[in-house]
């Protein structure tokens, strides 16, 4: 691996904030500060040649563990409900992927798959409305970053949900376009 990957069997902790996150829930438009972070093994990429002169190399990233929250805050800004994105299945397919696109001054590619993650509501006038992705459903975090795993700028974030825990799906499709977290450093 060149040596600005890292190393295969690593655990890389990573905090991040997504501040002014922007959450639609059905006709309710949210502004959310997000806070949490993740974790992920290093994986060998099957799919990445072994030629030494390719300069993209890469890295699977398994998600070992994922958290964010928010409060919901009302007209006097005080909390109303709480929002929390986190892991609710085990990463075995390391869909996630860490690219080395130049090596000096460094800059990667790093596509986070949030498939397996849930997102949910809660307020006190309702039970919890948990929901995962719908299946197909983009739910990749994309960052261009200069370092990695420290002071990580992650772009922007895709994903809808469409069904609850129930066995029915719901009319509320929470949908987030961008994700502007910062990362790593904090």
């Amino acid at each position: 691996m060149p040596s600005g990957l890292p190393p295969i069997g690593d655990e890389i902790p990573c905090n991040s904030l997504s501040i002014n996150t922007p959450l639609q829930i059905g006709t309710e438009a949210l502004t959310l500060d997000f806070r949490g972070g993740f974790k992920h093994r290093v994986d060998v990429n099957p799919d990445d040649p072994d030629d030494p002169d390719d300069p993209d190399k890469s890295v699977c990233l398994r998600l070992i563990g994922l958290k964010y929250t928010a409060e919901i805050t009302g007209e006097d800004y005080k909390a109303v409900g709480t929002v929390t994105i986190e892991q609710d299945e085990v990463d075995v397919e390391s869909k996630s992927r860490l690219t080395l696109t130049q090596p000096f001054p460094p800059k990667y590619d790093c596509f986070l798959d949030l498939s397996l993650c849930s997102l949910t509501i809660e307020r006190p006038e309702a039970d919890p409305l948990v929901l995962f992705p719908k299946e197909g459903a983009q739910t990749t975090l994309i960052g261009r970053l200069t370092q990695y795993p420290r002071a990580v700028t992650c772009s922007s974030s895709r994903a809808r949900s469409s069904s609850s825990t129930g066995t029915s799906p719901t009319t509320s499709r929470p949908c987030s376009r961008t994700f502007p977290a910062k990362s790593g450093g904090l």
